[in-house]
């Protein structure tokens, strides 16, 4: 036990005393403030360009559609939309006109009206600006009022009550509900999720790349032969691991008090001067707090869950890393070596975003449960939403059999890889050690 500990000491101590530990803690804060709060402000701005009026339309409904939708995009401040009536035969000759428009840069893209958007089917726009979300949102918006416009007139509507029927804008506000009752925002606890998710993740490839790493060092410097003279290498490995997982705790809890902290003072302050020009100290206030009374708060089963997962998925994937590390003998080795065990964290960071914004889907729950997954998965959907007890238990149950393996799987080979030395070993060779080890 006095050899465990003094590992696990080594260990620690050596990587909380380097300059690149104190770096990353500090930072890592500020990092997570940019990469969550900022990109939800600059959204949150986010506005159709003036360009948007600045096209071609053309128009082959024969309905006069077209002079509705310019009408609908009609701007005082920016360019009005050139409109061209012309019969179905001559739409291709009117885009060929309007491709040169765009081409020459005096429009930024031409919108072709035909049958079809009569028929409440398509409408086609091409141009410079397609892959610009809130342009193409008011475009869509526009065509489709002016369309209800149109059919409404068939109908005998006067203009004026065409335009109360048609000018609305409804916000949804959005409640969660849950087994517990009412909770705070869904837009809250998603970016709660998000944060949880990327902060696992992030962890477990940056400290299983350290396990990794620290077993290379000590075996291309001979240094695991004269430890193993000593200790046997299962403890040495348990050190190891228990070290650098105390190291990664560490950071983690500094960087939670921290993020909260951020959250509690300085997100209040982001918010206050990013209001609007005229916004009075009394709209700036009610802003912070509305947006502050949104963002969840951590539980402290959230806080044991995660904690629970974290160290149940750096055990598993330490593991692994661990041995890999053993089999090869420098670091452009493990870099191939270790492809498979990097997969298995990108395939889970893929899932992220599907599973984030449909927590409650098959994706979600299947990627909760599987071992590879279930470190980052299930505490992101514990934050978003109640998860079924029998889910976690059987989580969890899964997480804990599948440690018991790794363990016993990097146990034998780091027992015989870390005295090996030349090419790598084959897979046939690995089974041989497990079965003499």
């Amino acid at each position: 036990m006095d050899k465990l500990w003094a590992i696990i000491r080594r260990e620690y101590i050596e990587r909380v005393r380097t300059k690149w530990f104190v770096i990353a803690t500090l930072l890592g804060p500020v990092l997570f403030l940019a990469i969550t709060v900022l990109p939800v402000l600059f959204i949150s701005k986010t506005k159709a360009s003036a360009e948007t009026t600045n096209i071609a339309i053309i128009d082959a409904t024969g309905a006069g559609l077209g002079s509705r939708v310019a009408a609908q995009l009609a701007d005082s401040a920016t360019a009005r939309p050139v409109v061209t009536v012309t019969l179905p035969s001559g739409v291709a000759a009117a885009e060929s006109l309007a491709s040169r428009g765009v081409m020459d840069k005096a429009r930024q893209g031409y919108l072709v009206l035909d049958s079809a958007t009569l028929a409440g089917r398509a409408a086609r726009y091409a141009g410079r600006n397609t892959t610009t979300v809130p342009d193409m949102q008011r475009l869509g918006t526009a065509v489709d009022k002016a369309l209800m416009a149109l059919r409404l007139e068939g109908t005998g509507f006067t203009q004026a009550r065409i335009d109360s029927l048609t000018r609305v804008d409804v916000e949804l506000e959005k409640t969660q509900l849950s087994d517990k009752g009412r909770e705070k925002s869904g837009a809250g606890s998603t970016i709660l999720g998000l944060i949880v998710a990327f902060l696992l993740y992030m962890v477990l490839v940056l400290y299983g790349q350290t396990v990794l790493r620290s077993v290379i060092e000590e075996k291309s410097t001979r240094v695991a032969e004269v430890v193993i003279s000593s200790v046997r290498p299962e403890i040495l490995l348990a050190g190891k691991i228990i070290g650098i997982g105390g190291v990664a705790v560490t950071q983690m809890g500094v960087w939670m008090a921290s993020s909260a902290w951020i959250g509690a003072n300085v997100v209040p302050m982001i918010v206050s001067r990013s209001s609007r020009a005229g916004a009075t100290a009394a709209d700036s206030v009610a802003r912070t707090n509305d947006l502050l009374s949104n963002m969840p708060s951590f539980s402290l089963g959230l806080l044991v869950a995660l904690l629970l997962y974290f160290v149940l998925g750096f055990i598993f994937y330490s593991c692994l890393y661990a041995a890999v590390g053993s089999t090869v003998n420098s670091e452009s080795e493990a870099q191939q070596a270790s492809t498979p065990v990097v997969m298995l964290l990108v395939l889970s960071a893929v899932c992220i975003q599907p599973v984030a914004l449909a927590p409650q889907s098959t994706l979600a729950i299947v990627t909760s449960m599987l071992p590879i997954s279930s470190p980052i998965m299930m505490p992101m959907r514990m934050s978003l939403v109640s998860v079924p007890a029998w889910q976690v238990t059987l989580s969890l149950a899964g997480m804990l059999v599948s440690c018991v393996a790794a363990i016993w799987l990097s146990a034998r080979i780091y027992r015989v890889g870390l005295l090996m030395y030349g090419k790598r070993p084959t897979v046939r060779e690995l089974l041989k050690w497990l079965r003499y080890s």
